[in-house]
């Protein structure tokens, strides 16, 4: 990179520390990165949660810090909605519409489970998922479609850890 800027001074001033910042970025985000994988490769469950296409290791510790006790919640269908995955509601006397998603709970996750479901659609290969919300997406539009995909990933993941505690108990 620093040859594009071989004899100017000024801006061989202004580039070299930005270059040598950026360098220690990139050794301390792959620092991270590897404490991350770890974390998650020790842990049995988000393991297995890695298996689902789309979900990679930040939003498998993601869930698990978020949700932390899978027991609070009676039924799997739940956690979409803690998660403000579930479309507003407006009911008054005759007037019922359907909004946007509310948003509540942490967007963190929300987010997480969106991009999981973003890689699963674009990248991902073919699985039952794939299937079903493709033919959502016909129905309803591309969005629409990724939003209930990462409600149903929240569900199937939380299904996966009270099947698991489930067994082992």
């Amino acid at each position: 990179m620093l040859e594009l800027v071989q004899g100017r001074l000024a801006l061989l001033a202004i580039v070299r520390p930005l270059l040598t910042l950026r360098a220690e970025m990139m050794k301390q985000l792959s620092i991270l990165h590897s404490m991350v994988m770890k974390a998650a490769k020790q842990d049995e469950l988000c393991r297995r949660w890695m298996m689902i296409p789309g979900v990679g290791p930040v939003t498998a510790l993601t869930f698990r810090s978020t949700i932390d006790v899978p027991e609070r919640f009676v039924k799997s269908r739940s956690v979409g909605p803690i998660l403000g995955l579930v479309p507003r509601k407006h009911q008054s006397g005759n007037v019922d519409r359907h909004g946007h998603i509310t948003k509540c709970g942490d967007s963190l996750t929300r987010a997480m489970l969106y991009e999981a479901a973003n890689a699963m659609l674009t990248r991902g290969g073919f699985c039952s998922l794939k299937a079903w919300v493709l033919k959502v997406r016909q129905r309803r539009g591309y969005k629409r479609a990724k939003v209930a995909l990462a409600r149903k990933l929240a569900v199937v993941m939380h299904r996966m850890w009270i099947d698991r505690d489930a067994r082992t108990a």
